[in-house]
């Protein structure tokens, strides 16, 4: 194309046409492809999972969302008008009333402390002193699912994540694997209605209106196949090591512990590895936040494990672990408080946890199901309470509404809001005294 020619728009590249349709012939494995030239595995699932992709038209919109770590109004002191466009929302009926009542919840959930609550004779003694009431926090849950990371949101999750706004993460394996995927390549806007099949010849994924072309996946899997090789390596010595210990045991001593890799502990060791401060779980590993992911191998990374044991069998991730993990930190708070996006999995699990304290104290829950057919993605909060997963007492929020719009309203007016006077409030607080 001459440098006069104007380039095509994405709406003329993904136009049907009619031509038979030969997804090989259209989307080609790649030689210089570190994972498609793998022998081990199956040439079909090669081919379908990683062909190559069609470059992306010039101009094409990249998918990012609003920086508030880049905010020059971090102390967002003086009203402006969209906080007293949003203070109108209490009154405004719908859900824009129920807007109003979740950002009062997160306001709640993070401002709440112990001494807020009056000693009991049933508490340990150690907590009667007033001065360590006052830095005994909730712990805030914070869960989404993938979709959130596909879009903008990531850039508000990150936010979150790097200033330690939140304490336990939950998320889909699409939230993992799209995070460490828009290190390497962007996410591009494309339209709800673009034609499947010729994105499919293109080798052009969409994800609604958003577009991920096949050879970001490409690049992630050339990225992490040699980390889960260097992960078995790792989990392979560990085993030599804990079996000499228990070749030298005598009677009276137990099993030593024995190293096992959970998801938890691999999404750490991804976000570690990932050297990208525009990653969320770059952030995560860097500041101890735990992220669970109990259904980790349903998306590009279980592609990846799946592959992996073609060539070696015996890499383990231990769920047990983790699931005693999270419940552990759910019991381990004297008040908790959940954000959830979305439903399924991680809204559930979610939920699970904070059922073994007997329900948590604040909730807020941001989705669009409904509950007419029974699914848990579509409960309502009360429906919870009648589990125990939120307690009888709190005034939990559910919020029926696109969470690429509503979200950032709500960190405007919570996380985002008078970030340093928060800051010096939590200072040396934490969620439970260790004895």
């Amino acid at each position: 194309m001459s440098s006069s020619e104007t380039p095509p728009t994405l709406s003329q590249v993904i136009s049907p046409k009619n031509e038979k349709i030969d997804i090989l012939k259209k989307a080609p494995l790649v030689a210089s492809n570190g994972v498609s030239a793998k022998p081990h595995i199956p040439s079909v699932t090669a081919s379908a999972v990683l062909g190559e992709s069609e470059t992306m038209p010039v101009g094409t919109p990249i998918v990012k969302g609003y920086d508030f770590q880049s905010s020059k109004n971090e102390k967002n002191e003086s009203p402006t008008l969209i906080d007293n466009l949003l203070k109108s929302y209490s009154t405004m009926g719908f859900q824009a009333t129920n807007l109003s009542l979740a950002i009062e919840e997160i306001k709640a959930m993070r401002k709440w402390r112990l001494s807020d609550v009056p000693f009991q004779d049933s508490e340990d003694p150690s907590l009667k002193d007033m001065d360590i009431r006052k830095k005994i926090r909730a712990r805030i849950f914070f869960s989404y699912t993938s979709n959130q990371i596909s879009c903008g949101q990531r850039e508000i999750i990150r936010y979150l994540v790097q200033n330690k706004m939140v304490d336990v993460i939950v998320t889909t394996a699409g939230g993992i694997e799209e995070d460490l995927i828009k290190c390497f390549e962007h996410t591009f806007i494309g339209d709800f209605k673009l034609n499947g099949r010729e994105l499919r010849k293109r080798g052009i994924n969409r994800i609604g209106n958003l577009l991920v072309p096949n050879r970001n996946y490409c690049k992630f899997e050339d990225w992490i196949e040699p980390l889960i090789g260097k992960m078995h390596d790792e989990q392979d010595i560990e085993d030599r090591k804990w079996a000499e210990k228990l070749n030298n045991l005598k009677g009276e001593h137990g099993i030593p512990e024995k190293f096992v890799w959970t998801p938890s502990k691999f999404i750490e060791r991804l976000g570690a590895e990932i050297q990208d401060e525009s990653s969320v779980l770059y952030w995560a590993a860097k500041n101890k936040i735990p992220v669970f992911c109990p259904a980790l191998t349903d998306g590009s990374i279980g592609d990846m494990l799946y592959f992996h044991s073609y060539k070696r069998s015996g890499f383990i991730l231990d769920i047990g672990e983790d699931i005693r993990r999270i419940n552990d930190l759910a019991v381990r708070c004297h008040a908790s408080g959940q954000v959830i996006i979305g439903g399924g999995i991680v809204k559930h699990h979610t939920c699970n946890a904070n059922l073994m304290r007997n329900g948590a104290n604040f909730s807020v829950y941001i989705n669009t199901g409904q509950d007419f057919d029974g699914s848990d993605s579509g409960a309502s909060p009360d429906e919870a309470i009648s589990w125990g997963k939120i307690r009888i007492d709190a005034k939990p929020v559910k919020v029926t509404a696109d969470a690429s719009i509503v979200f950032p309203l709500i960190v405007s007016q919570t996380f985002a809001k008078d970030v340093a006077r928060w800051q010096d409030d939590t200072k040396d607080c934490v969620c439970w005294l260790d004895s």
